[in-house]
C-alpha cells in the first residue's frame, strides 16, 4: 500500500507523544524514521516504531531525555545520552557545538548511552546545512564477522560524510557490513530470503535464511577493506565516546536492554578559499556527466539516489507493508488513514 509523507509523520508523531514523548522529541524521531522510508531504506524506517514503543514501555528509553552535556575540552562536547531518543540526544549536542565551530575550526560531539540514531545521513545533512563539513560514526552490537572469521565480533559501524557545496551537499552514508542488520530483520519480517554471501548462521555456516542470520553474523563489505574500516571505527568510537566495544554492546535491536553503544559527530569549518563551493559543485557535475557504463543511466554521486527517492515520495507517497501500517495504527488511539492508492 502507499502512504503520504504527512500521514506517516502524523501517525508516528502521535504514537510517540501518546507514549510520553514531548512534541518536539516525537516530531524529530518521527522525521528520522519517515525520511528513511522515503529514501528507500525501510530497515531504518517505521518498522522500528513498535520496537521504540516497547522500549519506552519497558523503561529502557526515556522519551523526555536530551542527555547531559559537558565540555571535556574547548572543542569536545561529551554527552551522556541518559537513554534518550538517539536523534534528540545527537541533535541537541550538535546544535550546542555548532556556534563554536567558526572560532574552533573543528569540534567533536561524543555520545554514549543514547538510543538508535537511524540513518546517519540525517546528521551530516543537518551539519552541511549549517555550512560545515560533517562526519558521523556509530557503533553497535557484535553483528559482523571479521574477514576470514565466522563469529560476530564487530558492530556494523556505519560512517557518514557530508560536504557542503554551492548546490546539494555530497552525502555518503554506509555501514561497514555488507548490509545493516536492520535490513536482515526487515527481510525476516517480510518473509523473504536474503542473498547468498550476506550472512552466516550461529554455527558459522553461510545462510540465506534471515532468521538464522539474525542469530549469526553479517559479512563485512569488500572483504578485508570493510573489515579493516569497521574495526578502526569500532576502536575510534569507543576511544572517543568511552562506550562499550561490540561484544558488550546491546540495546539497538532488542526491546529490553539499555542501549550502550557510542556515537561521534565531527564538525569542521570548510576552507575559505575563493569560489570553493562552486568548484566543488562543478566537480560533482563533471562526475555526473562522465561516460556511463550503461546507456541512458547517468553516473550518480553519493546522495543522489536518496534525494531522488525522497522527492518522488514527497510527490506520490511511499510503499509500506499493509500489515505494518495496521500495526502502527493499532499503537495509536487515533487512526490515520492511508494515502490514495491504498493496496497498490
Amino acid at each position: 500500500m502507499r502512504v503520504a509523507e504527512a500521514e506517516a509523520l502524523a501517525l508516528a508523531t502521535r504514537v510517540l507523544e501518546e507514549h510520553g514523548a514531548p512534541p518536539d522529541h516525537a516530531a524529530l524521531q518521527a522525521r528520522v524514521l519517515v525520511t528513511a522510508e522515503m529514501k528507500g531504506h525501510p530497515s531504518h524506517g517505521l518498522y522500528r516504531l513498535p520496537l521504540l514503543v516497547e522500549r519506552i514501555e519497558r523503561g529502557v528509553v526515556d522519551p523526555q531525555s536530551k542527555g547531559t552535556q559537558r565540555w571535556r575540552a574547548d572543542a569536545v562536547l561529551e554527552v551522556e545520552g541518559s537513554a534518550g531518543f538517539g536523534p534528540v540526544v545527537a541533535q541537541t549536542g550538535i546544535e550546542r557545538l555548532a556556534p563554536h565551530i567558526p572560532d574552533l575550526g573543528i569540534g567533536l560531539v561524543t555520545v554514549r548511552n543514547a538510543n538508535h540514531l537511524g540513518m546517519l545521513a540525517h546528521y551530516v545533512e543537518t551539519i552541511s546545512a549549517m555550512g560545515f563539513v560533517g562526519i558521523a560514526l556509530s557503533s553497535s552490537e557484535a553483528l559482523v564477522h571479521p574477514y576470514g572469521g565466522t563469529r560476530a565480533m564487530l558492530g556494523t559501524n556505519p560512517i557518514a560524510i557530508g560536504v557542503p557545496t554551492a548546490a546539494d551537499p555530497l552525502v555518503l552514508d554506509l555501514a561497514t557490513s555488507i548490509v545493516p542488520m536492520g535490513r536482515i530483520h526487515h527481510y525476516a519480517a517480510t518473509g523473504r530470503s536474503i542473498p547468498e554471501g550476506w550472512a552466516r548462521d550461529a554455527a558459522g555456516n553461510p545462510t540465506t535464511d534471515p532468521r538464522r542470520a539474525k542469530a549469526g553474523a553479517i559479512a563485512p563489505f569488500g572483504d578485508a577493506k570493510g573489515y579493516g574500516l569497521g574495526l578502526a571505527i569500532e576502536l575510534l568510537v569507543a576511544a572517543l565516546a568511552g562506550s562499550a566495544l561490540a561484544p558488550d554492546v546491546h540495546g539497538t535491536l532488542d526491546s529490553q536492554s539499555p542501549c550502550n553503544k557510542g556515537d561521534v559527530f565531527i564538525l569542521i569549518e570548510p576552507s575559505l578559499a575563493p569560489g570553493l563551493p562552486a568548484r566543488l559543485s562543478a566537480y560533482l557535475a563533471a562526475v555526473r556527466a562522465s561516460p556511463s557504463e550503461i546507456a541512458g543511466e547517468p553516473v550518480l554521486v553519493p546522495g543522489d539516489r536518496a534525494r531522488q527517492r525522497r522527492a518522488a515520495a514527497r510527490r506520490n507517497g511511499f510503499e509500506i507493508d499493509q500489515c505494518l501500517w495496521e500495526d502502527l495504527n493499532a499503537l495509536s488511539s487515533s487512526r490515520i488513514l492511508a494515502f490514495e492508492g491504498q493496496g497498490s
